[in-house]
């Protein structure tokens, strides 16, 4: 039946793009003609269960909705027309579930349609959010070898507080009761990991703590960072137009920030260049929050010490090193267990040894 519900939604969804048809009427048109010729003999109850089967292919996610329904489901990968992949609590495993590359196809230009983001051969790489916080990701051929490739993450639907997550067992009593004061005492805290090792959940429970009482603004390349306070303003970029204009860049989102009256600023991720705005930003004695991707606290801090070179040739390393010594308060170094599991490996404070000229980083004892 699934083959039978793809070949009626594509023709249904022809006729919809094609004719200009409401869902209802080109569902009405295409069941009536399958009714005469492919689904002879063929009952009420189940030409009224293929109008649902098909409905939901053209209405929802199709064969994705049921995944991105699920709670239990972190994230969804797919690589060719043969099989989804999933992870939940960190352990992957593919389903049987083939999903053809025209009716991916049009899975994701609808997930794209209300994004502002576009994908074609000009721009064959695509970062969005979904309308429930889910973050999209997908590349193209000729970048990819012949398939879409396609990746979901999910976020959970609400905060976890400090508190949650000792509960969950990713942090001791003792961190959170650290964390929490540091938070509240306006330092600056840089979080780091790995991919999937909780460096956003725990962003967003070091925010819960302040949330309350001040004005947050958080800029990302794509929406992830939640925060359940009332006085929050959240910025994207926006990728050029088909004409090459109208980008916009973290670091310019960094600066218009600063004009926002934040009383806390947060990078969802530094990558690149806008790290050194960041910096510059928390030099000026502003709170700040950010995450980055790193093995360790050491490595975060080595990293965040070189990104900011790449913001020109005149940026060097004696300025940006003493500044990232200065600015940066603590380190939050988050790792995800061979089990899944995700907890808080390191905390380490982070100064400048003006003696020995370097960043010096102390483990905090818990």
């Amino acid at each position: 039946m699934s083959d039978l519900v793809i070949s009626l939604s594509n023709r249904a969804r022809k006729r919809i793009v094609d004719d200009g048809l409401e869902l209802n009427q080109a569902l009405d048109q295409v069941l009536d003609q399958a009714m005469e010729s492919e689904l002879t003999g063929s009952s009420e109850a189940q030409e009224a269960k293929l109008r649902s089967e098909i409905a939901d292919q053209l209405a929802a996610h199709g064969p994705l909705q049921p995944l991105l329904d699920d709670p239990e489901i972190e994230e969804i990968w797919i690589n060719s027309t043969r099989g989804v992949f999933v992870a939940s609590a960190g352990v992957s495993r593919q389903l049987q579930i083939n999903i053809e590359q025209e009716l991916l196809q049009t899975l994701i230009e609808k997930m794209l349609r209300n994004t502002g983001r576009r994908l074609d051969r000009s721009s064959p790489f695509v970062d969005a959010s979904l309308p429930d916080g889910s973050r999209l990701h997908v590349v193209i051929p000729d970048i990819t070898r012949k398939y879409w490739s396609i990746n979901i993450r999910k976020f959970p639907s609400k905060v976890y507080s400090l508190q949650k997550l000792v509960g969950l067992g990713s942090l001791t009593v003792l961190q959170a009761k650290f964390l929490s004061d540091q938070v509240r005492l306006g330092k600056n805290i840089l979080v780091s990991g790995a991919t999937q090792a909780g460096k956003t959940t725990m962003l967003c429970a070091l925010l819960d703590e302040v949330a309350a009482r001040q004005r947050i603004i958080t800029v990302e390349e794509t929406f992830e960072v939640r925060v359940e306070g009332s006085d929050w303003v959240a910025m994207q970029t926006r990728q050029p137009n088909l004409e090459g204009v109208g980008e916009i860049s973290l670091r310019r989102l960094v600066k218009e920030a600063l004009r926002m009256r934040p009383g806390r600023i947060v990078v969802g991720e530094v990558r690149e260049a806008e790290s050194f705005d960041l910096l510059i930003a928390l030099n000026s004695g502003l709170p700040g929050l950010c995450t980055i991707h790193a093995n360790s606290a050491k490595d975060a801090i080595s990293k965040l010490c070189t990104l900011p070179l790449l913001a020109g040739s005149n940026i060097t390393s004696e300025f940006v090193n003493p500044t990232v010594g200065a600015c940066i308060d603590l380190v939050v170094h988050c790792r995800m267990l061979p089990t899944g599991k995700r907890c808080v490996e390191e905390i380490a404070t982070v100064s400048w040894d003006s003696a020995a000229s370097t960043v010096e980083i102390v483990p905090v004892q818990l």
